[in-house]
């Protein structure tokens, strides 16, 4: 079979990219979802953070983050466009197939190259956006909020569009504070709010405070926690990064103009990319300029910024004991047991004030007084060479997922799923074979020239160098058991002749 390494790819794929907006009685949602989640570590982790996870409910964060801004589980009071994201490679297919399974038809999904925090990921929304419509409106969020009250949100979302349509103002929204909070920063006001709810001039910004400050602060009533969460027209916003972050205008503006389509993907221009500053929104513009309202809201909200917080949201009892998976809580008190893998028991006697957080391949056990310090646990796993700072065991793909069951120096077990009608690249490897035994549904496999079904208890080796590619014709999950040996066995030894989903070369592509 000759064939040529795997680079460029034009089959068909649901255009999200060519989403046109309607004038400013429409809001588009822009959800930000690129971050790598470290502070609910074991769960999230780089190769698979927070917002993917179903951490409070049936959906995940990012799912119900997507539902509450385009009004679908709440009573019309705003109309909403479909939403735009802002997100890694990574992460694109998990996307829109999230997005999907909730019902939604994804907009433009655009693909940051890296990291450059949210001034740069906003403005690009907002460049995009307003190439199509300049009096578009953004409502911007991160995807990983816990807002239990979508319907008071969206009510909020609606008072604040007064500002934003009679006075071209910026709007942010701050949380009411129930409580001397030294983990957010927050927002300051002129004179206490008066319940009413109504957009009010935003007098300051100011940093996470240390505890007697918070307290004074919340004494004080003339202070909000800043939720991250704004609300402008795109062409206000644009004006304000001229006026204020003129140097990100630039390479901002060509990596938009320079994005590539992908399957319906927008990728940001790279080189242009690289040349953009690292900067939040808050430290970019809005700290700066003076067209600034916000809107206090008190419907109830967390950012799942630490276990603690989780473990709020997780029906403690009467004890303060949340539990989650299978767990048996003796004579606890005040903590939080979770077993994140299905059949792993976690027993807790006679704790207290105790996180404790287990999957297959690691175990967090901290003092709740500690638990915002997770990340500093991370920190310690990346100096040491582990590959569960960053990893989870089971990697999650366009056609499915697998799991390492065994890794050792020439062998490697995995267990993987393929969803019905999907199929791997067309592959081969340097540096090992395999053996496949299929253990629920049918596999299509090809090995060089020859094409053949399997089916559940039947094998089949694929030498080292073949040209191969499993594929699910069926209507249910195919699943199988791979057997790797070889010299060399990284997710990085793939060499790719053709692909459904235009990963090119590389673990992921």
């Amino acid at each position: 079979m000759a064939l040529r390494p795997f680079g460029a790819h034009t089959a068909p794929y649901p255009d999200f990219g060519q989403e046109t907006f309607e004038p400013m009685n429409i809001v588009t949602p822009v959800i930000l979802c690129g971050g790598s989640g470290t502070r609910l570590w074991p769960l999230s982790r780089k190769s698979y953070p927070k917002q993917f996870t179903r951490l409070t409910g049936d959906t995940s964060l990012f799912q119900a983050s997507a539902l509450r801004l385009t009004g679908q589980d709440s009573a019309a009071t705003l109309s909403f466009a479909a939403p735009a994201v802002l997100t890694n490679a990574d992460f694109r297919f998990v996307v829109t197939e999230q997005l999907t399974d909730v019902g939604i038809d994804p907009g433009p999904v655009l693909i940051e190259p890296e990291g450059r925090n949210t001034a740069p990921a906003v403005l690009a929304a907002a460049l995009h956006l307003a190439a199509r419509d300049p009096e578009a409106v953004m409502l911007v969020a991160p995807s990983d909020h816990v807002v239990p009250d979508s319907q008071a949100f969206c009510d909020a979302v609606a008072r604040g569009m007064e500002a934003v349509k009679t006075k071209g103002h910026l709007v942010t929204f701050g949380i009411t504070p129930d409580r001397p909070e030294t983990g957010y920063g927050y927002l300051r006001l002129d004179a206490r709010p008066n319940g009413s709810g109504e957009a009010t001039p935003l007098a300051g910004f100011v940093e996470k405070p240390d505890l007697d400050t918070a307290r004074s602060m919340l004494d004080a009533g003339t202070y909000l926690w800043n939720a991250g969460i704004f609300l402008f027209a795109a062409k206000d916003i644009i004006a304000a990064f001229e006026a204020h972050a003129p140097t990100l205008l630039a390479p901002v503006r060509t990596a938009v103009d320079k994005a590539e389509a992908d399957l319906g993907f927008l990728r940001l221009d790279p080189t242009a990319w690289a040349g953009v500053e690292d900067i939040s929104l808050d430290y970019a513009v809005m700290e700066r300029a003076d067209n600034l309202s916000v809107v206090p809201y008190s419907g109830g909200w967390s950012d799942l910024g630490s276990w603690t917080a989780v473990q709020e949201l997780g029906n403690p009892d009467e004890n303060g004991v949340a539990v989650s998976g299978d767990v048996t809580a003796i004579d606890c008190r005040n903590s939080l047991l979770r077993s994140e893998t299905p059949g792993l028991q976690l027993v807790g006697l006679g704790v207290e004030n105790i996180v404790a957080v287990a999957m297959g391949d690691a175990v967090l056990v901290a003092d709740a007084s500690r638990a915002q310090d997770v990340k500093t646990a991370v920190t310690a796993l990346k100096d040491k060479g582990a590959s569960q700072a960053t990893a989870l065991p089971v990697d999650f793909r366009p056609w499915g997922h697998f799991e390492t069951l065994i890794l050792r120096e020439r062998f490697q077990v995995k267990r993987i799923h393929v969803k019905p009608g999907a199929s791997l690249s067309l592959q081969s490897h340097h540096h090992r074979a395999e053996h496949w035994i299929v253990v629920e549904g049918t596999a299509k496999v090809t090995i060089d020239d020859q094409v053949k079904l399997v089916t559940e208890n039947q094998s089949v080796y694929i030498p080292l160098g073949a040209v191969h590619r499993m594929e699910n014709p069926g209507k249910i999950d195919m699943v199988l058991i791979e057997v790797q040996t070889g010299s060399y066995l990284g997710e990085d030894d793939i060499i790719r002749y053709e692909d459904k989903y235009a990963r090119g070369q590389g673990a992921r592509g």
